[in-house]
């Protein structure tokens, strides 16, 4: 049974390297990058597209997703209101119980090590979720 999603994540990051490329501007350079830093700190990651092509990225449930507008590039973590961020990353979302979100605008910098420590404790809480 493994092997249905390896295809299918190998099927939506073909389908998310057309989108990177269809973007064409730093929107696809930004959610490029935040992809890169998401397998970096979980090499085990799974890329799945949601909600009519959104780029997702799980392990053990949903980590978060990379959703890209006209000025913002937004990274929603799933269980974000349940993740400690001492980095004060998140900067949207913020008044519900559930998610947070990152919005990166043009030309911001990643801060890349907070970032990274962000998904690794969301992978830890889906993890801790599913032993339940």
């Amino acid at each position: 049974m493994k092997e249905k999603p390896a295809k299918k994540s190998k099927s939506a990051s073909r389908q998310i390297d057309a989108q990177i490329k269809e973007q064409g501007d730093w929107r696809g350079e930004m959610l490029a990058r935040l992809r890169a830093l998401v397998k970096e700190a979980d090499p085990e990651v799974v890329e799945e597209l949601k909600w009519g092509g959104v780029p997702v990225w799980s392990h053990d449930g949903i980590i978060s997703t990379g959703e890209t507008y006209k000025s913002v590039v937004k990274m929603t973590f799933a269980k974000g209101a349940s993740l400690e961020d001492p980095s004060g990353l998140f900067n949207s979302s913020l008044e519900g119980n559930t998610r947070r979100a990152i919005d990166f605008r043009e030309g911001e910098k990643i801060r890349e090590k907070p970032l990274k420590a962000l998904v690794r404790a969301a992978v830890k809480l889906n993890k801790s979720k599913a032993k339940k």
